[in-house]
């Protein structure tokens, strides 16, 4: 990949990978992890590739490297499919990755979440141009009080992020088994001002989503769990996927996850994060799942399966109002966000945890679905991981106006 390319996806392609807390500051991740050794060789489904089968093979070779201790891979849809995975298990065994490993999907949870919100006002229980205080008023101040479900949704809220202990990698490790209530969370946020009046900006955070699920709550008298198993799990016979509560582990099958930090010696190296608790995200960023349930959701959920008629469009409907950070046309809709690649339209959504990368994406109509999970060793950090990005491009081709 050359530099121009890498330097137009690591600015177009970066959709929603930090989950609360917030991106790595640069001076804790300026040290890059020590290299490690070669996994064994890709291992690869016969298929009939959309793209290059060289550039797909390419994008999750040599691992693990300092950016990534494995990868797997599902591309498909009618233009063909393609299966991949690279990597190791761990790094103590160095077995090859689990290809049907469970992993962290991090703001993916959104798209998740989103469905479930636009399933609801479907059936009338939810208004999406109602004031989500009229919902709680118990929770969300007057401050906020003419913000809409929509709003909540598509990030045009002006809620800034809520506060959490800690301000780099290290010291949110010694706090990732802390267990955070979504309603504290809420009033830590809700306590500030806001950024920007309510449906004048777009500034993709957490926060919305954790209302969203509190919203799910309230209007069915059901747990958001319950409601995404009962709503999209169950139906789809997704059982690879999970909600974990607050159970720090990944159950099942699951490639181990690494961080690069500062370890106990002083030294700047490789920790095993794979173990960390994830109520920080609850309904903006806990799933549990699978490349084969994550394809399953996509190809459902682009068929009009998950979110019906009308409302689907909520899906693929960009509100018009500018980026708060950077001014540019606001990318985020209702669960998803779109880039252009390779001369069309590409909808889908990436989620990042401490040593998990993940996305779904899929062109309108479903002729081309990817989706992936890159054990990252900086997951959450300032730029796109390098092999997702590598994956992006071969899937769909470089960034286009």
């Amino acid at each position: 990949m050359n530099a121009r390319t890498r330097a137009l996806l690591a600015a177009t392609l970066v959709l929603g990978v930090a989950a609360a807390p917030g991106a790595l500051p640069a001076t804790a991740t300026a040290a890059q992890a020590p290299s490690v050794a070669q996994a064994p060789s890709i291992a690869q489904a016969p298929s009939v590739a959309p793209a290059s089968d060289d550039s797909l093979e390419a994008a999750i070779a040599g691992l693990p490297s300092k950016d990534a201790t494995a990868a797997l891979v599902r591309i498909g849809g009618r233009e063909g499919t393609w299966r991949g995975s690279s990597g190791v298990h761990d790094l103590e065994s160095m077995r090859p990755a689990d290809p049907d490993a469970r992993f962290r999907a991090g703001s993916v949870t959104k798209v998740f979440t989103a469905a479930v919100a636009l399933q609801l006002a479907g059936e009338g229980r939810l208004d999406l141009d109602r004031p989500a205080r009229s919902y709680l008023p118990e929770l969300i101040p007057a401050r906020y009080g003419t913000v809409t479900v929509r709003q909540l949704l598509n990030h045009t809220h002006g809620i800034p992020a809520a506060d959490f202990p800690g301000s780099t990698v290290e010291e949110w490790y010694a706090n990732r088994f802390e267990v955070h209530d979504p309603r504290a969370v809420v009033r830590s946020a809700t306590a500030k001002q806001p950024e920007f009046v309510p449906g004048t900006r777009q500034h993709y955070l957490n926060i919305g989503y954790t209302i969203a699920g509190l919203l799910i709550e309230r209007v069915t008298g059901d747990s958001y769990e319950h409601q995404v198993q009962a709503r999209v799990l169950g139906p789809l016979g997704l059982r690879g996927t999970y909600l974990p509560g607050a159970d720090p582990r990944i159950k099942g099958p699951h490639n181990h996850g690494y961080q690069s930090m500062r370890l106990a010696d002083g030294t700047t190296g490789l920790r095993d994060v794979t173990v960390w608790g994830v109520t920080d995200g609850w309904a903006a960023g806990d799933l549990i799942s699978t490349t084969a349930d994550l394809e399953r959701f996509t190809r459902a959920l682009f068929q009009g399966r998950v979110v019906r008629g009308p409302l689907l469009e909520e899906m693929f409907t960009l509100p018009e109002v500018p980026d708060f950070k950077t001014g540019a046309d606001a990318a985020y809709s209702v669960g998803l966000s779109m880039k252009k690649l390779g001369g069309r339209e590409v909808w889908g959504k990436t989620g990042g945890r401490w040593g998990y990368n993940a996305a779904i994406a899929s062109t309108r109509g479903g002729g081309r679905t990817l989706v992936y999970s890159v054990n990252s060793t900086d997951a959450k950090g300032q730029d796109m991981n390098s092999v997702a990005l590598a994956l992006m491009v071969a899937a769909y081709g470089p960034p286009t106006a």
